[in-house]
């Protein structure tokens, strides 16, 4: 009868006779939502999101190679340290969750009809700020989307030891989140999920979860292995590495890595659904490679001759007032500068 049903605040449940502990597998696994099949072929017509055949490849190379080596084309001040893949330096993981909570909350509150998007990986949603974020956003029912890439591994962590669970949507539910699993080699299913969690974020001020299971990939290189020798994180041979300092033939196997580069690519994908409709093939793809080393060996050139930014900006734009502890710092390495300079290549660097 209703005056037996459980009473307690902060759960809604029935009440139970029998001892018994869930078990984490009890649950079938959440399901993983897609468009397409290996093959780039549509499973269902009515999921296919009807995009036209008249765009080209992305572009952009010339903006990564100056983020990447960097000189004043691209301008590395002192919190941005993590957009240069040559630098050493990365962001805190899940550093970024709270403040798009924050970030929601203020549109909400405004009444703005917007909604945010943070994007994230399996091993930031280990940290506590990700759980807090999660919390904030239900509670707080902010207009944002979570997106979470699983690609298996944090840097070198897989997932058998990061969590024991059913992946990253299945904790959605527990904070109240409406969440989805989708293929993330199947870049029609992230973008169906990822358009109507955000129509459905704004019209509704709800946070939604998305969790995107995929692998670690990086581009596929129109270049050879080992081009360009400078700078191989720009372009790393098909299936790449965390970062410059990291080595994942210490913990990926080659049939794994292998597994993936060629039976499950996102990109190996997509060209085959083009190629399935028509709208690309092997002349177009050589073409496509021929014009792309070029664009990127000239964008090289370019920002080669480019000088280093100077020095000084190390400190900027991370304060709007400079604090005392960093003026300190930036007259300690321009007295370091002075007296030791012919020890440097200062002549690279702009004044």
């Amino acid at each position: 009868s209703p005056e037996e049903r459980p009473q307690f605040p902060g759960a809604s449940a029935e009440f139970a006779e029998r001892l018994e502990f869930i078990q984490p597998n009890v649950l079938a696994g959440i399901p993983v939502y897609r468009v397409m099949d290996r093959q780039g072929h549509v499973l269902r017509p009515s999921e296919d999101p009807q995009v036209s055949g008249t765009g080209a490849p992305g572009t952009g190379e010339s903006r990564q190679v100056t983020q990447v080596t960097p000189g004043t084309g691209d301008v590395p001040p002192g919190d941005s340290s993590h957009t240069h893949r040559g630098c050493g330096q990365v962001p805190p993981r899940a550093g970024d969750i709270q403040p798009a909570v924050g970030a929601a909350y203020a549109i909400k509150r405004a009444d703005a009809s917007r909604a945010v998007v943070c994007y994230f990986g399996e091993g930031a949603a280990s940290e506590g700020d990700a759980h807090a974020g999660f919390n904030f956003a239900a509670t707080l029912e902010c207009p944002i989307v979570f997106f979470c890439r699983n690609n298996g591994y944090a840097i070198s962590t897989p997932t058998s030891e990061q969590y024991r669970g059913d992946g990253i949507a299945a904790r959605g539910p527990g904070y109240g989140l409406l969440s989805i699993r989708v293929d993330g080699n199947d870049v029609f299913a992230v973008y169906n999920a990822t358009r109507e969690a955000r129509r459905r974020a704004v019209a509704e001020n709800q946070p939604f979860l998305i969790e995107a299971m995929t692998y670690r990939f990086s581009p596929k290189s129109p270049f050879p292995m080992d081009f360009p020798p400078r700078f191989p994180w720009i372009f790393p041979a098909r299936i790449g590495h965390h970062s410059t300092s990291d080595d994942s033939s210490a913990y990926r196997s080659v049939d794994e890595v292998n597994y993936w580069d060629k039976q499950d690519h996102p990109i190996s994908r997509l060209r085959l659904y083009m190629a399935n409709r028509g709208w690309w093939d092997e002349d177009e793809e050589k073409a496509w490679r021929k014009s792309s080393r070029k664009m990127v060996l000239e964008a090289f050139e370019q920002a080669e001759r480019e000088p280093k930014p100077p020095p000084r900006l190390l400190f900027s734009d991370v304060y709007l007032e400079m604090p005392p502890r960093l003026r300190r710092q930036r007259a300690e390495l321009e007295r370091h500068l002075e007296t030791y300079g012919e020890h440097y290549p200062l002549q690279q660097f702009q004044k």
